[in-house]
């Protein structure tokens, strides 16, 4: 496999066409949108298919096969008009019959996700939807049960994404292993565990400048398990573009300030922002740990001010990220607030212990292999003030189902956004969302937080809402049940040769304007 790629250049296929290639080391398992729950499913299904509306660049919602939209007055419905002119990709299932888009197949497609036979990830992103109906081959009306004022924005999610029933019939099960979309490039090949090959859909339906999108003619993705073996591949000009950074590379490519060594100016490009995710450290606030209450809650920030969050992510992180001494909504959220959290004071952790007898106390933080780093800076930290933690690596599933039945006290966690909005971090601590049949792993409940969220709920104006977003952060953090430790940042890689391929809070791969030199 590497013998192959090594025999095209960055950017070039035998041919001369113009080819993005990168690598996934986490393979592709589906090209089904409805399972498309993680990064790597939702970078490639997004390239295929294309649902009413998507994110731009700055987290502004645009228009996709919806022309416009108009939501009612009491946030209820909303009434998407569609665009005559998105075209499923041409393929053997219409027997020649190519067509457009209609308001009844985004009726079909929402009904596959809420299929339960099928067990499509996505099945929450209808849960507060009351009904949804074609009103003819252009209007498609949506009503909820509830106001919710980031549905648009759960709607741009790739689980919304409108497929052909023709494709479905006619491939069945393999549906999942020969997509048919709308999106900008379409299905070629895929020879599972090597290469995964799209094309350009010469008849996508936007455009640039007057140019018809997409401007490259494919995308080739490669499934190399060992990310050193990949990046080695990038360097030498095989791979394109490469998102994040390893542990066992990122001191050859950056310095511990976050910028690119000299050695790779001219030859690879740095695109840096923040990224939608929260890195923190969980308590479980009804684990019996001896402490009375007020006790537990001095015991938890205390661990919040010891920690020199700045020194971590400059020793361990190479300065990726920014320091959290917020609360739990990251950079680049409406509601953000820097000084909600705790800054980083050793005397006062060390005041909360000797005041609250906690000299000595023996805390258990769980991490998984990839965060004993981490997890160890914390250990060492934590000791300085007496406090005793023993660090403990466990795999990833038995973690996610020990805390899920909360059997762990102290234990590494993140959020990544769903959506770009603030609500989507503060539904993890309201009381209706207690594990295991929500995300709140830490048992915080409080009467007034979920008043403000319930409230936060009705409100369409943004910069009320992040105010409430605010006061709900504040109010969580002064309970502490979680230790933020970083607001993580977007850090991609891209070949010199690459041009338009942006970034975005989400992280999310668009390729629609994309040129290679």
């Amino acid at each position: 496999m590497i013998l192959f790629l090594a025999s095209c250049g960055r950017g070039d296929s035998a041919d001369g066409k113009k080819i993005f290639r990168y690598n996934e080391s986490a393979g592709i398992l589906t090209l089904d949108p409805i399972y498309a729950k993680d990064q790597p499913h939702i970078w490639v299904c997004n390239q295929i298919f294309t649902g009413l509306v998507a994110f731009d660049d700055k987290m502004n919602i645009v228009p996709r096969v919806a022309k416009k939209w108009s939501v009612s007055e009491d946030g209820l419905s909303y009434v998407f008009s569609l665009r005559n002119d998105v075209l499923f990709h041409d393929d053997e299932c219409f027997e020649g019959r190519r067509r457009c888009v209609t308001a009844y197949d985004f009726e079909y497609s929402f009904n596959r996700v809420l299929d339960r036979r099928l067990n499509s990830y996505g099945t929450w992103i209808f849960s507060n939807v009351e009904s949804y109906n074609a009103l003819n081959d252009s209007i498609f009306i949506i009503k909820l049960k509830k106001p919710f004022p980031a549905f648009l924005g759960v709607l741009s999610m790739a689980y919304a994404s409108v497929v052909p029933h023709e494709a479905v019939d006619f491939y069945g099960d393999d549906f999942a292993r020969h997509p048919v979309g709308t999106g900008p490039f379409e299905f070629k090949k895929w020879q599972e565990g090597v290469k995964l090959v799209l094309v350009k859909n010469n008849d996508y339906f936007e455009s640039e400048d007057g140019v018809r999108l997409p401007y490259i003619d494919g995308v080739s993705i490669s499934f190399i398990i060992d990310k050193q073996v990949a990046f080695m591949e990038f360097v030498k000009g095989k791979f394109d573009f490469m998102s994040g950074i390893d542990a066992r590379y990122k001191d050859e490519l950056l310095t511990h300030i976050g910028t690119l060594r000299h050695k790779y100016d001219g030859k690879i490009q740095l695109i840096k922002e923040p990224y939608l995710n929260t890195e923190y450290m969980a308590f479980n606030l009804n684990y019996d740990c001896g402490l009375t209450s007020e006790q537990y809650k001095a015991l938890r920030q205390a661990v919040s001010c010891c920690i020199d969050r700045g020194k971590m992510l400059r020793y361990l992180r190479n300065g990726i990220g920014t320091p959290g001494t917020g609360g739990i909504i990251p950079v680049g959220l409406p509601g953000f607030d820097a000084s909600s959290g705790y800054d980083y004071d050793l005397n006062k952790a060390a005041r909360l212990v000797t005041d609250n007898n906690l000299a000595g106390t023996e805390i258990t933080l769980y991490a998984t292999q990839d965060y004993i780093d981490i997890a160890k800076f914390v250990q060492s930290a934590v000791g300085e003030i007496g406090i005793n933690c023993k660090v403990e690596e466990m795999m990833s599933a038995t973690m996610r189902e020990k805390r899920a039945h909360g059997n762990l006290q102290f234990f590494r966690a993140s959020w990544v956004a769903d959506y770009p909005d603030a609500e989507n971090y503060l539904s993890l601590f309201t009381t209706s969302n207690f594990t295991p049949n929500g995300p709140n792993y830490t048992f915080f409940s409080n009467e007034i937080y979920d008043s403000l969220y319930d409230k936060s709920l009705s409100v369409n104006d943004l910069d009320e809402r992040a105010e409430i977003y605010r006061s709900m952060d504040s109010l969580m953090m002064s309970e502490s049940p979680v230790v933020v430790l970083f607001y993580d940042e977007v850090l991609r890689f891209a070949g010199t040769n690459i041009h338009g391929l942006g970034s975005n809070p989400t992280n999310l791969l668009d390729l629609r304007c994309v040129k290679i030199d």
